[in-house]
């Protein structure tokens, strides 16, 4: 069993300033694509700079493209969120596609950190009133009740229901006034 996930920083569950409310806005704000034009390493990203760069650059309006030609250094991407983060990725000996999959996973990011949730479900206005449960607003008699009992095993009436006070409305506005 690994324990790597001990060395992740732990928090909440976080929403880029309600991203979505109105209208969503892509978190990634520039991305660039470092390379060398001759080193062997950098084929995919260069492949992926021939063939696919205009078509993800149309697609994602919001978001600006860098080319950094280097000489004899490794490719690499470095995306830059709203939020101020930075996310560094070396592609050494990517192909096209892999590129084109990193891609579009960091544009679909939030630039938030990765991190080890403490909990599932998070709120910054925590009730005052505890957790509610089925048996919250239950009788208390219930507790000490031994089953099969008289009073609680008859079922609740609630009266009419909504469908019988409509038909009983009608009958009333037929008998009222027959010429209709």
């Amino acid at each position: 069993m690994s324990n790597s996930h001990l060395f992740l920083p732990s928090g909440f569950i976080r929403t880029p300033l309600q991203n979505g409310l109105g209208r969503y806005i892509p978190q990634l704000q520039r991305i660039t694509l470092k390379f060398c034009k001759s080193h062997g390493g950098s084929r995919g990203v260069r492949d992926f700079i021939e063939s696919d760069l205009m078509e993800f650059a149309k697609t994602n309006p919001g978001t600006v493209v860098y080319l950094k030609p280097r000489r004899h250094r490794s490719p690499c991407m470095v995306a830059e969120y709203l939020n101020g983060e930075r996310e560094y990725l070396s592609c050494h000996e990517f192909s096209r596609d892999e590129v084109h999959k990193w891609l579009s996973y960091m544009c679909t990011r939030s630039g938030i950190p990765v991190m080890r949730f403490r909990k599932y479900q998070h709120t910054d206005y925590p009730t005052i009133q505890g957790v509610w449960n089925p048996f919250t607003h239950q009788a208390p008699e219930i507790n000490v009740a031994e089953f099969p009992h008289e009073v609680l095993s008859k079922p609740i009436d609630h009266g009419p229901t909504a469908t019988e006070q409509l038909i009983e409305i009608f009958k009333k506005t037929q008998m009222e006034d027959p010429a209709k």
